[in-house]
């Protein structure tokens, strides 16, 4: 049953008296928090899993109650959402204390999760008092052997397979989302086949593609997602693998974010209307920018603050690099292409260094729908606005399959 006024868990107020919006300050609308950088799988392509027994990074992080307080001044900012995410967060044992906490503010509260530790107990507490967003589940294979080549973690496909079917039983909402080896091709077949049944899914589900690096440093794990990584092509199949629909929604998407970004580094909302708080209460504009220079510790501060003084003057840094003044300062593939500093930092540890691999991506995918010709860069098309006006859903339609037959051998 849904909660009730006067449960003890909701508390029915007017909009306009609850004090949501803040005039003449920073006005948050939503915040992700890192609950642990622990997880009990070890997938071979995670950028930021520590074992789940890490001592060290559990004494480290915040309690409930610090988190609690972030939460309460995030809320007093308008802020209306929290994601929890992590590592695994469900590996936290004040889970459903943080849970309720973020309930009992009026925040919708996203959990990112393997499933594997869903227990009747904490789908119950779902189902009691509910997210208000659905959860999101990451599978890594249909098998127990690609599930497990994947995560490292024996034990880990039956286990998430038990926690999804906990949460079927109690009705909870979620939704799933892949990561796949790229020589999972019938994984995904048989992952999107099942994904349809799911009462959360109203469009293919979402399969990561183009992993990205370590955002802690590590080297040898670098070394081994690199090595993860689908070639280009590879990775434009994948994520063209439903035409239609991803014709459907790049047209719109090319519409808003297609264009030159000169040398701003920060065009997305990150520091603005949402931020991110790590495992230790360090803020960042968000999961993926750790910079030195770019990171607020919030034991010596507040999110007002923040969002007041320091990331305004985050986000007016710009590019300095040659290369990238070059090309990503005179590039058109916002929409494609996946370099952002957050990337940069995790690929090379500057906020300015382009990606090579997520900027040949970028133009794989541009080649395939006719935006670029064989061998031409994006930085070069002096007409591009009239390339993207040009660009139809039909056109587009008709060109990924002439590719499709054509690499059949069709």
């Amino acid at each position: 049953m849904p909660p009730k006024d006067g449960d003890g868990y909701v508390t029915r107020t007017r909009s306009d008296k609850a004090g949501l919006w803040v005039r003449g300050g920073p006005r948050l609308e939503h915040i992700d928090i890192e609950l642990t950088e622990r997880c009990n799988n070890d997938c071979l392509h995670c950028y930021i899993n520590r074992p789940a027994g890490d001592a060290k990074a559990r004494d480290r992080e915040m309690s409930a109650a610090r988190i609690g307080g972030i939460l309460a001044e995030a809320a007093s900012l308008g802020c209306l959402s929290v994601r929890f995410t992590g590592g695994e967060p469900l590996l936290r044992e004040d889970f459903e204390e943080i849970y309720l906490a973020a309930r009992k503010l009026g925040l919708k509260a996203a959990v990112f999760t393997n499933a594997t530790l869903v227990s009747p107990r904490l789908a119950d507490l779902l189902a009691r008092v509910p997210p208000l967003e659905p959860l999101e589940v990451t599978l890594y294979g249909m098998t127990r052997e690609t599930y497990e080549t994947l995560s490292r973690a024996p034990g880990s496909f039956d286990a998430a397979m038990a926690g999804i079917g906990v949460l079927r039983e109690r009705k909870v909402l979620f939704t799933v989302k892949g990561a796949f080896l790229p020589s999972g091709g019938g994984d995904l077949a048989a992952f999107e086949k099942w994904a349809k049944v799911l009462p959360g899914m109203d469009r293919p589900p979402s399969v990561s593609v183009f992993y990205v690096l370590h955002a802690r440093g590590d080297q040898a794990k670098n070394r081994k997602i690199t090595r993860a990584r689908p070639d280009p092509e590879r990775g434009a199949d994948i994520q063209m693998r439903n035409a239609g629909e991803y014709v459907r929604g790049l047209k719109a998407f090319l519409t808003r974010y297609s264009g030159r970004r000169d040398d701003r580094l920060f065009t997305c909302g990150a520091g603005v209307a949402s931020c991110a708080v790590d495992a230790y209460g360090i803020l960042q504009p968000c999961l993926l920018v750790r910079h030195p220079e770019t990171v607020y510790d919030l034991g010596a501060g507040s999110l007002k603050d923040a969002l007041e003084g320091f990331f305004p003057a985050v986000r007016r840094r710009k590019a300095a690099h040659p290369r990238y003044l070059e090309t990503c300062a005179r590039c058109p593939l916002r929409g494609f292409c996946e370099q952002c500093p957050g990337k940069a930092w995790m690929e090379s540890g500057t906020l300015d260094t382009p990606a090579a691999y997520f900027c040949e991506a970028a133009h794989v995918q541009a080649r395939r729908l006719g935006l670029l010709a064989a061998g031409e860069r994006a930085w070069e098309a002096a007409d591009w606005e009239a390339r993207v006006g040009e660009f139809t859903e039909a056109g587009a339609l008709e060109r990924l399959k002439s590719l499709d037959t054509a690499r059949k051998g069709g």
